[in-house]
């Protein structure tokens, strides 16, 4: 892979998708809390505007911008609206996101899964694909995908969510196998079960008392933006689960040598639950 790149200085500003509401929203204000000066990006101008007025409220420093991940010409004029407005995109945040009906594969609705799949992979690719030159042109970056625990099992319902979750680690991992020598950092990051629209709506969800808090996620993500997380790059994160403290252990020990990390991977032979 080459000379692997020593040290990529904290981030100065973020690029979040899926800004105006739900997750989105609490990381664009917590990264705007910590210094960041943070590009938004969805579909419905009227919450982003509202979401870069509260940043501005605090103090810090928003840019909004309407367009929809899945499509690659408004995806390209966003970016590049945000490199003219803050100089550059030192940290991408794949948030955007959709779920489907809560039913298995043979009563999916075709076109809702291919929506489903459109948003949450191919506008995660599109975002990267947009980005990701600008930060090697630069000398690196760091891409983190939010993903999911559901994209790490075989689930009965839900199937575009769940394939979608499971493809993200694959936009991750490349990015990581391709770009770290160069200087690029890629995580995948599940945020628990943070209360939102999407998650109060969700049968499975219907009894929950446990959520996570909206601010682990953005404390785990802020650690990312400021570098201290850099050795663990190409790893599932978990919100909620994964303490900061613990990763900043880990990601120590990783940068010694030893070995750590959190991946996809097949496991080997095993009796299947169904099947006992």
């Amino acid at each position: 892979m080459g000379t692997v790149k020593a040290h990529l200085g904290p981030a100065r500003t973020a690029l979040v998708t899926g800004a105006s509401r739900g997750i989105g929203r609490h990381l664009a204000v917590g990264l705007a809390d910590a210094g960041l000066e943070v590009a938004l990006l969805a579909r419905d101008a009227d919450r982003l505007g509202d979401v870069a007025r509260e940043i501005s409220s605090r103090g810090g420093k928003a840019v909004a911008l309407t367009a929809d991940v899945t499509d690659r010409h408004a995806v390209d004029r966003a970016v590049s609206a945000a490199e003219n407005a803050l100089g550059a995109i030192d940290l991408l945040v794949n948030n955007a996101g959709l779920n489907d009906a809560e039913v298995p594969l043979w009563e999916a609705d075709r076109d809702e899964v291919r929506r489903v799949l459109e948003v949450n992979v191919y506008g995660a690719f599109l975002l990267a694909r947009a980005a990701v030159p600008g930060m090697l042109s630069r000398g690196g970056g760091r891409v983190v995908d939010l993903s999911s625990g559901s994209g790490t099992r075989d689930m009965g319902v839900t199937f575009g969510y769940n394939a979608a979750k499971t493809a993200l680690f694959r936009v991750g991992g490349g990015l990581h196998e391709a770009g770290y020598s160069r200087g690029l950092r890629a995580f995948e990051v599940a945020p628990g079960v943070v209360a939102t629209d999407m998650t109060e709506d969700m049968a499975a969800h219907a009894d929950r008392t446990d959520w996570t808090p909206p601010e682990a996620v953005v404390e785990l993500v802020t650690a990312i933006a400021d570098g201290q997380l850099d050795s663990l790059s190409g790893c599932y994160l978990r919100a909620g689960s994964d303490t900061v403290d613990e990763l900043r252990a880990r990601a120590a020990a990783a940068a010694d040598g030893a070995p750590t990390g959190r991946r996809l991977t097949v496991s080997d032979w095993e009796v299947h639950p169904a099947a006992r």
